[in-house]
């Protein structure tokens, strides 16, 4: 995995240097777009808009438009030239209750490793993190632009989330009404919402749709007709209390059957465990 970023910590007068590495990959099946007629592949080409040539990437440099037309050339190395070392270093803002931070803030998600020397300052801001339940808000230079981001520790180490400014939040669109619940309808929705509930694993959840794009692959290439499975129309709902309802009954269901399943699982590895030999005082 390659490092996206080296740089520091800074918060006081405390420096860590560390790296920070992507923490998360798109997995979705990538498609390639076709001509109709004979399934060749799409070209795209880069093509010059004053002589009509076509451009090699070599010769494409990055331009500001700033007038009709008019364009002023920005070369990497000048953008590296005007960063200062505060710029390159993940500065510490504060400290702050990860829960005061809404999640459509969020942006993306990169762990945080120790150079040389930082690893016992990094492991000491984990740790006194942890215990006051604590998460770092800082900021500092990605590429050519400033990111807003927060430092979360966890059990396993330490991962910065970068966050997106308010000005790239956008409003509800549409106003809409919340009408006012009932308490006996608030109660049923409660007790659903408890019936449901287990710890996040999320070791149990893939996505089953990129699944079923590999088998309508796998069926394509085999020269198979696709046939859509029947679809499971949901119910209509006539009165809420007793959709509550029929929902609470429907989730106690399946959490027995979970329970029933899990309790199978543990008595078939018990069953499969080998037993100790007996010691010679026993045979």
């Amino acid at each position: 995995m390659a490092v996206i970023q080296k740089g520091a910590i800074s918060f006081g007068l405390v420096y860590i240097p560390v790296s920070l590495y992507t923490a998360t990959q798109d997995s979705d099946i990538a498609f390639n777009q076709l001509h109709k007629a004979d399934k060749s592949r799409i070209r795209y080409k880069k093509v010059c808009a004053h002589c009509g040539k076509e451009v090699e990437p070599k010769d494409i440099v990055r331009g500001f438009q700033y007038a009709k037309d008019q364009y002023v050339v920005i070369t990497d190395e000048e953008i590296e030239k005007i960063k200062t070392e505060k710029d390159r270093t993940i500065t510490i803002l504060c400290f702050t209750a990860l829960d005061e931070i809404s999640p459509v803030y969020y942006d993306k998600a990169y762990y945080v490793v120790p150079q040389k020397g930082g690893g016992k300052a990094l492991e000491l801001l984990r740790r006194a993190m942890m215990e006051t339940g604590r998460a770092a808000l800082g900021k500092t230079v990605f590429g050519n632009s400033e990111k807003l981001l927060v430092i979360i520790p966890r059990e396993d180490g330490m991962l910065i989330q970068t966050l997106l400014f308010q000005s790239d939040i956008k409003e509800i669109p549409v106003d809409y009404e919340r009408p006012k619940a009932t308490e006996g309808e608030l109660e049923i929705a409660k007790q659903l919402v408890k019936s449901m509930e287990e710890p996040f694993a999320p070791e149990k959840y893939k996505d089953e749709f990129q699944e079923k794009l590999k088998a309508l692959i796998a069926d394509k290439i085999a020269g198979k007709t696709v046939t859509a499975p029947k679809d499971e129309k949901p119910g209509v709902i006539i009165d809420l209390m007793e959709a509550l309802k029929a929902s609470v009954k429907n989730a106690e269901k399946g959490t027995i059957k979970r329970k029933k399943a899990a309790s199978a699982a543990s008595a078939h590895k018990s069953a499969a465990r080998p037993r100790s030999a007996k010691t010679k005082k026993e045979a």
